[in-house]
């Protein structure tokens, strides 16, 4: 699976379990006096306006469709976001190009089989957010964050970076982005040709991708 494009998720993400709201303080060491805290809001995804689009390559061809976002959370300090927690649904993992539905169901099947992300076993994938950089001078449309966490697939979390557009206004957080995930760290090396030779055109890429738009609120 090469590029699935699309948002983690996110993985992962794949997946992700729930911040809250929470206010945490860090205390300098003894031989300082001074304290810093830090206060952040925690803004609950709105599922029915979050979306989560797969993309995946092959040497014929693509495939595309959706994933939904089971729960989350954004943290919110000084209109800013600066963390996040993310869990994905795989079992509502769907296929959107292919319209017959005998062949439809065959690979959304396939996708949910323990040759690619097993989701019997492993229904959920996880994101969480662990750190959050700002891009200087973003022009406008453009990425203005770098966002970097632990994507968990199958029980397997890696970290990913990847930029992103980040916006808090009138109370409610937003976060695009376009997510390049390597399948292969999760152990799904279906037809990937670094692990296996002479596929030929039955070869999938690794890379697949993942574009989100999730929005949060108060």
């Amino acid at each position: 699976m090469k590029k699935i494009t699309i948002l983690a998720t996110l993985a992962g993400a794949v997946l992700f379990s729930a911040f809250t709201g929470a206010t945490s303080s860090v205390t300098a060491p003894a031989d300082t006096v001074e304290t810093t805290t830090t206060k952040a809001r925690a803004y609950n995804v709105v599922l029915d306006k979050s979306e989560l689009k797969w993309n995946a390559k092959k040497v014929t061809g693509e495939h595309f469709g959706k994933i939904n976002l089971k729960s989350g959370q954004m943290l919110v300090e000084k209109n800013k976001i600066t963390g996040g927690t993310f869990v994905i649904d795989m079992s509502s993992l769907t296929v959107d190009d292919i319209k017959d539905e005998k062949m439809n169901g065959k690979l959304s099947g396939h996708l949910k089989s323990d040759d690619f992300f097993g989701t019997e076993k492993f229904p959920e994938a996880t994101f969480v957010i662990t750190s959050v950089k700002p891009v200087a001078k973003a022009e406008a449309g453009k990425p203005n964050a770098t966002i970097t966490g632990d994507l968990t697939i199958k029980g397997i979390t890696k970290p990913v970076t990847f930029p992103a557009t980040l916006k808090v206004e009138k109370g409610v957080a937003t976060a695009m982005a376009d997510v390049t995930i390597d399948r292969t760290q999760y152990d799904i090396r279906y037809r990937s040709s670094n692990f296996f030779q002479d596929l030929g055109d039955k070869a999938i890429y690794d890379d697949f991708t993942v574009s989100l738009n999730v929005s949060a609120k108060q």
